[in-house]
């Protein structure tokens, strides 16, 4: 690596020894564990007073007028002295939890002191580092460059349309390497398209026409405070005008009917804040944004942020049924991430800056407590209905049970593997597993809630856990890292129970099964039948695939195409893989219903299904012999069993307040 000469001398560190080792923001348990009480008050004061190293700030500023041909156009100043410095773009990405930093899409980048022009090199190993070398008597350099087929928060897809944009400030900066984000303070400022509306977390200092500058602040802070902007927006006030602190969701969407909301929804939105309030009892935001975009032209995600969510889904998601049932989740999801995953996170996510590798192991906390909740959250403010609620479940719980790749791989492998397997395809994702550590989430938290309620005689819950431990006191963002024997220890002052042992179980050892205890603790059980699941006639309808996954072992594509297939199935064990496309079942052109019609003829007529598939330029007749029908997973209550899954999706305050 060259040398740091030029920023490492203008970025002296003013910081104690003991301090420059903390990152600002960032709370461990087991520094405190080592420090008196006095010491401690003076590391909290100091971190959040002390003045960033950088010696001046950081200029940001941001051209989005060409946002709907998808260039950014970024221009960042920085302090310097003479010399070789490095400047790094941000790599490792919070919320993504992987080096998904779009470097590919910088272009056109150049580097100047005044009027000259400066040369630079990339590196040829770390490929997010440019080396440039600062000539005698300049003071600062400002880097340009456009950000090109704008990824979506990391999600896949363009981040901007013919009327909206969503920005994602890690995708247009540069800072000095090897220098904490805390420590760089950032003047950002942005240049809408004419007429366009804005959201976000940051404060407006100044507007003038189409030019908008910020408040001052830390580039965590700045990386952690998204922006969209549309020219159809629409601001929702979520809890009273004058409240603190404020939380509102901000819209943009392809035209403005797509930006209406009903009554109920309002409420329910309403609610959430609310319910959420009541489940931690505390708040770790001064303010808080949902930014939503509804768009069929961009990419869809959802990333967490401490005082917002970015979050995109489909155009008329909150109008239409099946796109509603599908995304009624997503905000309470990313809402729920305030808590856990940002102020609460752990150790191996809480990195100084954004080259530092993160190490995912703990993910299925971070993500998987979060699903779990999101949900219950998602229910208990009537954004879903407990029916609707437990069809997901069931959904969730068969398709972990059928995942062959659980056979070989444990959970917590693939919370470690994120990097690698986040943007991979469907093809053999069921036996290479995909992102588990999300939904098997909602398996093993359902399961220690239902201990705990066990355990403690229906006195406490998991509730409790989440007060003690992503409570707190309310205040501005911090981080407070853990480890998973942290965890541990705050589940035992809840509800005493060998927890290591059952966590360890779930998350580090193979099995054949998924862990359904939850589900059955809670006096319901998984069953299959042929009656529609809410969930799956949605899902069929919205992404045009078929799923016959928990019969005949695969799921098929708009076109027949087999998109997957269940080592150990029926289909499998007759020859089919992915890759192959499915053109008649039983001597007729397939479509859906012919599919359907031949797992009930089989099932009457005890004759194996024959079907024609091709396969490059070849066509087989493949025998499936399956004569169980269709097997379509809901939940079913156990005579006798107290109703658990009930109890936790009560709301914790009254019903949702209708307009």
């Amino acid at each position: 690596m060259a040398s740091l000469t030029g920023f490492t001398r203008a970025c002296s560190c003013r910081l104690s020894p003991l301090l420059s080792r903390l990152s600002f923001f960032t709370e461990s348990p087991h520094v405190r564990r080592f420090l008196s009480v006095p010491l401690l008050i003076s590391v909290s004061v100091s971190c959040f007073a002390a003045r960033p190293i950088v010696s001046s700030s950081v200029r940001v500023a941001v051209d989005l007028t060409d946002a709907p041909r998808n260039i950014f156009h970024s221009s960042i100043t920085l302090p310097a002295i003479p010399g070789e410095i490095t400047l790094v773009y941000p790599k490792w990405i919070p919320g993504n939890h992987r080096p998904s930093g779009p470097i590919a899409n910088v272009a056109g980048l150049h580097f100047r002191a005044g009027n000259q022009e400066l040369a630079w090199h990339r590196d040829p190993i770390e490929m997010y580092s440019f080396h440039v070398t600062v000539p005698p008597g300049a003071k600062e350099i400002q880097a340009t460059f456009d950000l090109i087929s704008a990824d979506s928060a990391g999600g896949g897809g363009p981040a901007a349309s013919t009327n909206l944009l969503d920005l994602n400030w890690n995708q247009v900066v540069l800072y000095p390497d090897g220098v904490a984000s805390d420590a760089v303070e950032c003047l950002p400022s942005v240049r809408l398209p004419a007429g366009w509306k804005y959201g976000t977390a940051l404060t407006t200092a100044s507007a003038t026409g189409d030019e908008v500058t910020f408040s001052p602040v830390s580039l965590t802070t700045l990386v952690d405070s998204p922006l969209i902007a549309g020219a159809h927006y629409r601001q929702v006030e979520l809890v009273p005008a004058g409240e603190i602190p404020g939380q509102v969701m901000d819209m943009v969407a392809e035209s403005d009917a797509d930006l209406e909301i009903t009554p109920a929804d309002t409420a329910a939105y309403r609610k959430l804040v609310v319910e959420a309030d009541a489940l931690f009892g505390a708040h770790h935001y001064l303010q808080y944004h949902f930014l939503y975009t509804l768009s069929d032209s961009v990419g869809h995600h959802g990333l967490e942020h401490h005082q917002s969510s970015d979050n995109s889904a489909p155009g008329r998601t909150l109008l239409d049924p099946h796109k509603h049932l599908l995304e009624a989740d997503l905000l309470p999801h990313e809402f729920v991430h305030s808590w856990n995953g940002k102020y609460r996170r752990p150790a191996g996510l809480a990195t100084k800056n954004y080259q530092e590798p993160m190490i995912g192991d703990l993910l299925w906390v971070y993500e998987g407590l979060t699903d779990y909740l999101g949900n219950v959250l998602t229910a208990r403010s009537e954004l879903w209905s407990p029916e609707q609620y437990r069809e997901e479940l069931a959904m969730t719980a068969a398709m972990l049970d059928h995942r062959a790749g659980r056979n070989w791989r444990p959970l917590e492998d693939t919370a470690v593997s994120v990097q690698t397997l986040r943007m991979l395809g469907p093809q053999w994702e069921n036996w290479r597993r995909g992102l588990d550590y999300y939904p098997e989430g909602d398996l093993i938290w359902l399961e220690v809630d239902t201990i705990i309620r066990k355990q403690s005689g229906g006195r406490r819950s998991l509730d409790d856990f989440c007060r003690r431990f992503d409570g707190g006191e309310s205040g501005p963002p911090k981080v407070v890292t853990y480890t998973f024997d942290d965890l541990v220890r705050e589940l035992n002052a809840i509800a005493p129970y060998d927890w290591a042992g059952l966590l360890k179980e779930r998350v580090r050892a193979t099995s054949a099964h998924a862990p359904l205890g939850g589900i059955e603790g809670s006096g319901w059980r998984l069953v299959y039948n042929d009656k529609p699941n809410a969930f799956r006639t949605a899902r069929a309808e919205e992404s045009k695939m078929t799923s016959a996954a928990y019969s005949l072992g695969f799921t098929l594509g708009k076109e027949g195409q087999f998109i997957d297939v269940i080592p150990g199935s029926p289909a499998y064990q007759a020859g089919l893989g992915p890759g192959m496309k499915l053109i008649a079942v039983g001597g007729r052109a397939w479509t859906p219903t012919v599919l359907t019609q031949a797992l009930h003829s089989a099932q009457i007529n005890h004759q194996p299904i024959e079907v024609i598939v091709k396969n490059g330029e070849f066509f087989k007749t493949y025998s499936i012999p399956y004569f169980e029908g269709e097997k379509i997973p809901h939940l079913e209550r156990v005579e006798g069993q107290a109703d658990l899954l009930t109890e936790i999706l009560k709301p914790k305050t009254g019903p949702a307040a209708k307009e």
